[in-house]
């Protein structure tokens, strides 16, 4: 099996390509299952709007419809889910289960990016401090206890900007490891972001370290190619070196997400 789950859209401002172009890239790749989840576009309570960051709510329906004909149109050839990628925002809370009811979404996942909402919270991939990590492992744990979301997309999300794997990044890459074991919810390897921050010298997620953690902890993990354009879908590079990294992770390493099919 051949799996992704993680695959964005041009409606959100920062990729690129038509969505058929990602259904024939994954086709051309030998993938069984593709799922789009796009992210969510919130019914914001103030006038904040977040151009270049997600679809305005007004797309939602056209984005699924979309999908949706993709779906009947290559059946047979590949599955074809239908998601969104998602923060946990509280006040929204009620507002995604409603529409994950109401909409049929085949699945929902939890990319953390801000704290309560990006109108006016912070940039998890940007804290600085152990009160800021802190922050972002208690939501994220509190997200991830809403019961909504399948998986945990980029969790070392924190590394971007973080000094290094050190005891407060090892406390919060056990953290999530113990919330993920509990509910049994699994963790995405992010291959979408390999590239080397002058800043600090690192390499963004994935992070060896913080997934050294995930293995030893025995959290099941699944490759995420996070794609903003086809190209990333129809190169295997990306793909085919998260292959050879997880070995380690036998039978923890999921090529599909069990139980996961499209709604009719």
């Amino acid at each position: 099996m051949k799996s992704n789950y993680h695959t964005h859209t041009v409606r959100c401002g920062h990729a690129s390509g038509r969505d058929e172009d990602y259904v024939t890239a994954a086709v051309e790749q030998g993938f069984d299952v593709l799922g789009f989840s796009d992210h969510v576009p919130w019914p914001y309570k103030s006038s904040y709007r977040h151009p270049g960051v997600r679809m305005d709510v007004t797309k939602m329906d056209e984005y699924l419809s979309s999908v949706r004909a993709l779906r009947d149109r290559y059946q047979g050839r590949i599955e074809i889910l239908t998601g969104f990628e998602c923060e946990y925002f509280p006040a929204y809370m009620d507002w995604l289960r409603e529409i994950k009811e109401e909409k049929k979404l085949d699945y929902l996942i939890l990319g953390n990016h801000y704290d309560t909402s990006d109108e006016t919270g912070m940039y998890f991939g940007s804290v600085s401090n152990p009160r800021e990590l802190r922050r972002y492992v208690e939501m994220t744990v509190a997200g991830l206890r809403t019961g909504l979301f399948t998986y945990l997309a980029h969790p070392d999300l924190f590394m971007r900007r973080w000094r290094g794997f050190d005891a407060d990044a090892e406390a919060a890459a056990r953290d999530l490891c113990a919330c993920c074991l509990e509910l049994g919810i699994p963790m995405e390897y992010n291959v979408h972001d390999r590239y080397l921050y002058p800043s600090t010298h690192r390499i963004s997620y994935p992070d060896e370290s913080f997934f050294e953690i995930v293995r030893e902890a025995g959290v099941p993990v699944l490759i995420g190619l996070d794609a903003h354009d086809p190209n990333e879908i129809r190169n295997p590079d990306q793909w085919n070196r998260a292959e050879r990294e997880l070995q380690g992770f036998g039978e923890r390493f999921l090529r599909e997400l069990p139980g996961l099919t499209a709604a009719k």
